[in-house]
């Protein structure tokens, strides 16, 4: 039996334009909400993420978080 799709938590996220450009278009093409993207995407994080290319591109994105604040 398939377990029951609950929304449980909200919380306020802060994400640069890119970013929820990029979300609202994965969410669009995958016929969900928002909040429902960030779910799968969070549920299935390791298989969804290149093992091979995501270190280095969270040291490029802490490296131009500052500046993307100002």
């Amino acid at each position: 039996m398939p377990k029951r799709f609950r929304l449980t938590r909200r919380f306020p996220v802060a994400m640069t334009e890119d970013g929820y450009r990029r979300l609202k278009k994965f969410a669009a093409e995958a016929g969900l909400d928002e909040g429902e993207a960030l779910s799968f995407l969070f549920e299935h994080f390791d298989s969804v993420i290149n093992q091979d290319t995501f270190a280095h591109r969270l040291r490029l994105f802490n490296s131009e978080i500052d500046a993307r604040k100002r």
